[in-house]
Protein backbone atom coordinates (compact mmCIF):
# COMPACT_ATOMS: atom_id res chain seq x y z
CA UNK A 1 0.00 0.00 0.00
CA UNK A 2 1.54 3.79 -1.09
CA UNK A 3 1.40 5.87 1.74
CA UNK A 4 3.32 9.01 -0.43
CA UNK A 5 6.35 10.27 -1.47
CA UNK A 6 8.58 9.19 0.56
CA UNK A 7 11.37 11.91 -1.19
CA UNK A 8 12.55 13.38 -4.62
CA UNK A 9 16.11 12.86 -5.44
CA UNK A 10 19.00 14.58 -7.03
CA UNK A 11 22.32 14.58 -7.52
CA UNK A 12 25.35 17.04 -8.20
CA UNK A 13 28.04 17.32 -10.31
CA UNK A 14 30.63 19.10 -7.91
CA UNK A 15 31.12 19.69 -4.69
CA UNK A 16 30.13 23.46 -5.24
CA UNK A 17 27.31 22.50 -7.05
CA UNK A 18 26.28 20.13 -3.60
CA UNK A 19 27.07 23.49 -1.07
CA UNK A 20 24.62 25.70 -3.50
CA UNK A 21 22.39 23.29 -3.19
CA UNK A 22 22.74 22.95 0.32
CA UNK A 23 22.57 26.49 0.82
CA UNK A 24 19.30 27.52 -1.25
CA UNK A 25 16.85 24.54 0.15
CA UNK A 26 18.48 25.31 3.89
CA UNK A 27 19.16 28.93 3.76
CA UNK A 28 16.41 30.64 1.04
CA UNK A 29 13.68 28.32 1.57
CA UNK A 30 13.89 28.01 4.83
CA UNK A 31 13.74 24.06 5.35
CA UNK A 32 15.53 21.65 7.81
CA UNK A 33 18.29 18.92 7.48
CA UNK A 34 16.74 15.96 8.90
CA UNK A 35 20.18 13.60 8.49
CA UNK A 36 23.43 14.49 6.59
CA UNK A 37 26.31 11.87 5.21
CA UNK A 38 29.61 12.22 3.64
CA UNK A 39 27.75 11.99 0.37
CA UNK A 40 24.57 13.09 0.66
CA UNK A 41 21.64 15.12 2.78
CA UNK A 42 18.22 14.44 3.48
CA UNK A 43 15.84 17.91 3.88
CA UNK A 44 12.41 17.97 5.27
CA UNK A 45 9.73 19.62 3.15
CA UNK A 46 6.90 19.09 6.02
CA UNK A 47 5.23 16.54 4.12
CA UNK A 48 8.12 14.27 2.36
CA UNK A 49 12.08 14.80 1.87
CA UNK A 50 14.40 16.38 -0.77
CA UNK A 51 17.18 13.97 -0.88
CA UNK A 52 20.69 15.86 -2.27
CA UNK A 53 24.03 13.50 -3.69
CA UNK A 54 27.28 15.21 -3.87
CA UNK A 55 28.45 12.24 -5.58
CA UNK A 56 27.31 12.07 -9.20
CA UNK A 57 27.08 13.84 -12.27
CA UNK A 58 23.88 15.91 -12.17
CA UNK A 59 21.45 15.29 -14.86
CA UNK A 60 20.35 18.36 -16.98
CA UNK A 61 17.60 16.95 -19.20
CA UNK A 62 13.96 17.40 -19.06
CA UNK A 63 12.55 13.93 -18.03
CA UNK A 64 8.96 12.48 -17.14
CA UNK A 65 9.08 14.26 -14.02
CA UNK A 66 7.99 18.41 -15.40
CA UNK A 67 8.12 19.63 -11.59
CA UNK A 68 8.00 19.15 -8.10
CA UNK A 69 5.50 21.51 -6.26
CA UNK A 70 6.38 23.06 -2.19
CA UNK A 71 3.41 24.13 -0.04
CA UNK A 72 3.51 26.99 1.34
CA UNK A 73 1.26 29.89 3.22
CA UNK A 74 3.45 32.77 1.18
CA UNK A 75 4.02 32.07 -2.30
CA UNK A 76 4.83 35.71 -2.83
CA UNK A 77 6.93 35.84 0.03
CA UNK A 78 9.05 32.77 -0.59
CA UNK A 79 9.31 33.70 -4.79
CA UNK A 80 10.56 37.03 -3.34
CA UNK A 81 12.95 35.85 -1.45
CA UNK A 82 14.22 33.39 -4.23
CA UNK A 83 14.35 36.54 -6.68
CA UNK A 84 17.05 38.59 -4.30
CA UNK A 85 19.15 35.09 -4.50
CA UNK A 86 19.69 35.72 -7.45
CA UNK A 87 17.30 32.70 -8.51
CA UNK A 88 15.21 33.18 -12.13
CA UNK A 89 11.25 33.13 -10.85
CA UNK A 90 9.80 32.17 -14.34
CA UNK A 91 6.34 32.39 -13.73
CA UNK A 92 5.23 35.25 -11.45
CA UNK A 93 3.09 34.82 -8.24
CA UNK A 94 -0.34 34.35 -9.35
CA UNK A 95 -4.10 33.12 -8.67
CA UNK A 96 -5.38 30.29 -10.98
CA UNK A 97 -8.66 27.78 -11.37
CA UNK A 98 -8.08 24.53 -12.18
CA UNK A 99 -11.23 24.05 -14.03
CA UNK A 100 -11.55 20.44 -11.82
CA UNK A 101 -15.29 19.08 -10.27
CA UNK A 102 -14.99 21.31 -8.10
CA UNK A 103 -13.36 23.96 -8.91
CA UNK A 104 -9.58 24.16 -7.23
CA UNK A 105 -8.59 27.58 -6.59
CA UNK A 106 -4.71 27.99 -5.87
CA UNK A 107 -1.94 30.98 -6.00
CA UNK A 108 1.41 29.74 -7.47
CA UNK A 109 4.63 30.78 -9.07
CA UNK A 110 7.89 29.07 -10.54
CA UNK A 111 11.23 28.91 -9.69
CA UNK A 112 14.48 27.46 -11.19
CA UNK A 113 16.23 25.62 -8.14
CA UNK A 114 20.00 25.88 -8.12
CA UNK A 115 20.56 22.25 -9.72
CA UNK A 116 18.22 23.45 -13.15
CA UNK A 117 15.62 21.82 -11.20
CA UNK A 118 11.91 23.20 -11.73
CA UNK A 119 10.36 23.79 -8.33
CA UNK A 120 6.30 25.43 -8.42
CA UNK A 121 5.48 27.33 -4.78
CA UNK A 122 2.07 26.25 -4.30
CA UNK A 123 -1.26 27.20 -2.15
CA UNK A 124 -4.29 26.20 -2.32
CA UNK A 125 -6.87 28.98 -2.00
Amino acid sequence: MIRGIHHISMKCGTAAEYQQAKDFYLQILGLRAVREWAEGIMIDTGCGLIEIFSSGAGIREKGAIRHFALLTDDVDGLAARIRAAGYDVFIEPNDRVIPSDPPFPLRMAFCTGPLGEEIELFREL
